[in-house]
Protein backbone atom coordinates (compact mmCIF):
# COMPACT_ATOMS: atom_id res chain seq x y z
CA UNK A 1 0.00 0.00 0.00
CA UNK A 2 2.02 2.97 -1.30
CA UNK A 3 -0.48 5.44 -0.33
CA UNK A 4 -0.29 4.37 3.41
CA UNK A 5 3.72 4.66 3.46
CA UNK A 6 3.18 8.32 2.18
CA UNK A 7 0.85 9.20 4.18
CA UNK A 8 2.69 7.97 7.76
CA UNK A 9 4.79 11.03 7.50
CA UNK A 10 1.92 13.18 8.05
CA UNK A 11 0.43 11.01 10.94
CA UNK A 12 -2.32 9.37 8.65
CA UNK A 13 -3.74 6.39 7.80
CA UNK A 14 -5.79 5.26 5.00
CA UNK A 15 -8.37 2.55 5.71
CA UNK A 16 -9.59 2.63 2.21
CA UNK A 17 -9.83 4.99 -1.33
CA UNK A 18 -12.46 5.00 -3.99
CA UNK A 19 -11.37 5.97 -7.39
CA UNK A 20 -14.13 8.17 -9.04
CA UNK A 21 -12.90 9.05 -12.50
CA UNK A 22 -10.23 7.42 -15.21
CA UNK A 23 -9.51 9.29 -17.77
CA UNK A 24 -7.11 7.32 -19.45
CA UNK A 25 -5.26 9.14 -22.85
CA UNK A 26 -7.59 8.58 -26.30
CA UNK A 27 -4.78 5.86 -27.30
CA UNK A 28 -5.64 3.55 -24.40
CA UNK A 29 -8.81 4.59 -24.42
CA UNK A 30 -9.60 3.13 -28.33
CA UNK A 31 -7.31 -0.07 -27.57
CA UNK A 32 -9.38 -0.44 -24.78
CA UNK A 33 -12.65 -0.38 -26.68
CA UNK A 34 -11.46 -2.36 -29.37
CA UNK A 35 -10.33 -5.04 -27.31
CA UNK A 36 -13.75 -5.08 -25.70
CA UNK A 37 -15.33 -5.24 -29.14
CA UNK A 38 -13.34 -7.61 -30.26
CA UNK A 39 -14.14 -10.54 -27.24
CA UNK A 40 -18.28 -9.36 -27.76
CA UNK A 41 -17.46 -10.33 -31.34
CA UNK A 42 -15.53 -13.84 -30.07
CA UNK A 43 -18.37 -14.72 -27.54
CA UNK A 44 -20.99 -14.47 -30.22
CA UNK A 45 -19.04 -16.19 -32.59
CA UNK A 46 -18.65 -19.21 -30.06
CA UNK A 47 -21.87 -18.93 -28.99
CA UNK A 48 -23.13 -19.05 -32.47
CA UNK A 49 -21.49 -22.03 -33.21
CA UNK A 50 -22.29 -23.91 -30.20
CA UNK A 51 -25.83 -23.37 -31.03
CA UNK A 52 -25.87 -24.72 -34.67
CA UNK A 53 -23.25 -27.40 -33.39
CA UNK A 54 -26.50 -28.44 -31.23
CA UNK A 55 -28.72 -27.87 -33.70
CA UNK A 56 -26.88 -30.12 -36.49
CA UNK A 57 -27.10 -32.98 -33.29
CA UNK A 58 -30.52 -32.30 -32.72
CA UNK A 59 -31.47 -33.01 -36.80
CA UNK A 60 -29.20 -36.00 -36.78
CA UNK A 61 -30.49 -37.23 -33.76
CA UNK A 62 -34.10 -36.72 -34.68
CA UNK A 63 -33.35 -38.67 -37.94
CA UNK A 64 -32.07 -41.65 -36.46
CA UNK A 65 -34.94 -41.90 -33.97
CA UNK A 66 -37.27 -41.28 -37.03
CA UNK A 67 -35.25 -44.25 -39.19
CA UNK A 68 -35.13 -46.45 -35.97
CA UNK A 69 -39.26 -46.33 -35.40
CA UNK A 70 -39.09 -46.59 -39.06
CA UNK A 71 -37.69 -49.76 -38.99
CA UNK A 72 -39.62 -51.23 -35.76
CA UNK A 73 -42.64 -50.19 -37.36
CA UNK A 74 -41.63 -52.77 -40.46
CA UNK A 75 -40.78 -55.31 -38.40
CA UNK A 76 -43.46 -55.46 -36.19
CA UNK A 77 -45.74 -55.40 -39.62
CA UNK A 78 -43.46 -58.49 -41.29
CA UNK A 79 -44.46 -59.69 -37.62
CA UNK A 80 -47.92 -59.81 -37.87
CA UNK A 81 -48.44 -59.79 -41.78
CA UNK A 82 -46.48 -63.62 -40.85
CA UNK A 83 -48.51 -64.47 -38.05
CA UNK A 84 -51.91 -63.68 -39.65
CA UNK A 85 -50.53 -66.03 -42.42
CA UNK A 86 -50.05 -68.50 -40.12
CA UNK A 87 -53.34 -68.31 -38.36
CA UNK A 88 -54.75 -68.61 -42.28
CA UNK A 89 -52.51 -71.65 -43.36
CA UNK A 90 -53.52 -73.25 -40.19
CA UNK A 91 -57.18 -72.45 -40.40
CA UNK A 92 -56.83 -73.72 -44.50
CA UNK A 93 -55.18 -77.19 -43.33
CA UNK A 94 -58.10 -77.54 -40.48
CA UNK A 95 -61.25 -76.80 -42.71
CA UNK A 96 -58.88 -79.31 -45.23
CA UNK A 97 -59.16 -81.89 -42.89
CA UNK A 98 -62.22 -81.91 -41.97
CA UNK A 99 -63.05 -81.37 -45.42
CA UNK A 100 -61.11 -84.69 -46.15
CA UNK A 101 -62.50 -86.49 -42.99
CA UNK A 102 -66.09 -85.33 -44.13
CA UNK A 103 -65.89 -86.97 -47.14
CA UNK A 104 -64.31 -89.82 -46.50
CA UNK A 105 -67.00 -90.73 -43.77
CA UNK A 106 -69.70 -90.36 -46.16
CA UNK A 107 -67.79 -92.54 -49.22
CA UNK A 108 -68.49 -95.12 -46.46
CA UNK A 109 -72.06 -94.61 -45.95
CA UNK A 110 -74.72 -96.02 -48.14
CA UNK A 111 -74.49 -94.60 -51.42
CA UNK A 112 -71.98 -92.30 -50.77
CA UNK A 113 -69.35 -93.92 -53.98
CA UNK A 114 -72.07 -93.09 -56.09
CA UNK A 115 -72.56 -89.76 -55.23
CA UNK A 116 -69.48 -88.69 -55.27
CA UNK A 117 -69.03 -90.49 -58.84
CA UNK A 118 -72.05 -88.24 -59.95
CA UNK A 119 -70.19 -85.47 -58.55
CA UNK A 120 -66.92 -86.14 -60.61
CA UNK A 121 -69.21 -86.84 -63.75
CA UNK A 122 -70.86 -83.35 -63.43
CA UNK A 123 -67.29 -81.82 -62.54
CA UNK A 124 -66.14 -82.93 -66.15
CA UNK A 125 -69.20 -81.63 -68.14
CA UNK A 126 -69.00 -78.55 -66.21
CA UNK A 127 -64.89 -78.02 -67.02
CA UNK A 128 -65.38 -79.27 -70.60
CA UNK A 129 -68.35 -76.09 -70.70
CA UNK A 130 -66.36 -73.65 -69.40
CA UNK A 131 -63.25 -74.61 -72.03
CA UNK A 132 -65.21 -74.77 -74.77
CA UNK A 133 -67.11 -71.37 -73.61
CA UNK A 134 -63.32 -69.28 -74.18
CA UNK A 135 -62.37 -69.02 -77.46
CA UNK A 136 -58.75 -69.43 -76.63
CA UNK A 137 -58.91 -73.11 -75.91
CA UNK A 138 -58.96 -75.95 -77.79
CA UNK A 139 -59.30 -79.03 -76.49
CA UNK A 140 -60.90 -81.68 -78.33
CA UNK A 141 -60.93 -84.93 -75.85
CA UNK A 142 -63.73 -86.55 -77.85
CA UNK A 143 -65.68 -85.19 -81.21
CA UNK A 144 -66.44 -81.73 -80.56
CA UNK A 145 -69.42 -81.76 -82.97
CA UNK A 146 -71.28 -84.32 -81.12
CA UNK A 147 -71.51 -83.41 -77.44
CA UNK A 148 -74.13 -86.00 -77.02
CA UNK A 149 -70.96 -88.25 -77.21
CA UNK A 150 -69.40 -85.98 -74.51
CA UNK A 151 -72.30 -86.70 -72.14
CA UNK A 152 -72.02 -90.18 -73.05
CA UNK A 153 -68.04 -90.37 -71.96
CA UNK A 154 -69.46 -88.95 -68.60
CA UNK A 155 -72.10 -91.05 -68.21
CA UNK A 156 -69.63 -94.25 -68.72
CA UNK A 157 -66.73 -93.08 -66.58
CA UNK A 158 -69.47 -92.57 -64.05
CA UNK A 159 -70.63 -95.96 -64.69
CA UNK A 160 -67.14 -97.54 -64.82
CA UNK A 161 -66.85 -96.08 -61.38
CA UNK A 162 -69.49 -97.20 -59.58
CA UNK A 163 -68.86 -100.48 -61.11
CA UNK A 164 -65.51 -100.78 -60.11
CA UNK A 165 -66.07 -99.49 -56.11
CA UNK A 166 -69.25 -100.59 -55.07
CA UNK A 167 -70.67 -103.33 -57.29
CA UNK A 168 -74.12 -101.27 -57.73
CA UNK A 169 -75.56 -101.39 -61.20
CA UNK A 170 -77.13 -98.18 -62.69
CA UNK A 171 -80.53 -98.62 -64.27
CA UNK A 172 -79.71 -97.90 -68.13
CA UNK A 173 -81.54 -94.92 -69.66
CA UNK A 174 -83.62 -96.11 -72.62
CA UNK A 175 -84.07 -93.95 -75.16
Amino acid sequence: MAINDAATDWGLKCLRYEIRDISPPRGVRVAMEMQAEAERKKRTRVLESEGERQANINIADGRKISVILASEAAKMDQVNKAQGEAVAILARAQATSKGIAMVSQTLKEHGGVEAACLRIAEQYIQAFSKIAGKGTTLLLPTSASNPASMMAQALSLYKSLIGNNSGHKLPEHQG
